[in-house]
């Protein structure tokens, strides 16, 4: 049975985010503002159905998906390019693929405790972000 994503969560951390940007060719100054941020995620898990807000004073971002369902993901609110984007469950584990320009792109989300962590990945530059449960 999958974990319960459910729940806001506040970002503790988030180590290697501007190399991850820069492997995503975000341009320098967009970048800037990016690492100065703490975004919050709120997320909405019923079934296969998830909804993940990444919520900060620059810029929201909304992914709306069905577990096991690729689609088209318009990440214009990141780097402006469009992914066919596959998300399973692996375990307790929330696993994103993002087909498209950028190779081996993607994320995995995990429980642990009242922490969600999230690793982000892109042409293999590796981010990890830790948000605590409020």
């Amino acid at each position: 049975m999958p974990v319960d994503l459910n729940g806001y969560w506040k970002m503790i951390s988030n180590e290697n985010f501007e190399e991850y940007l820069k492997a995503l060719e975000v341009n320098v100054a967009i970048r800037k503002i990016a690492t100065l941020l703490k975004p919050d995620k709120d997320i909405t898990h019923d079934g296969d159905h998830i909804i993940i807000k990444t919520l900060s004073t620059f810029k929201n971002y909304n992914m709306d998906f069905y577990v096991g369902k690729e689609f088209d993901e318009d990440l214009s609110g990141v780097d402006d390019r469009k992914c066919k984007t596959t998300i399973t469950w692996d375990g307790d584990k929330l696993v994103c693929v993002q087909k498209g320009e950028i190779e081996g792109r993607g994320w995995t989300h995990w429980v642990d405790g009242d922490e969600l962590h999230l690793e982000l990945r892109a042409a293999g530059v590796v981010c990890q972000q830790v948000f605590k449960k409020t």
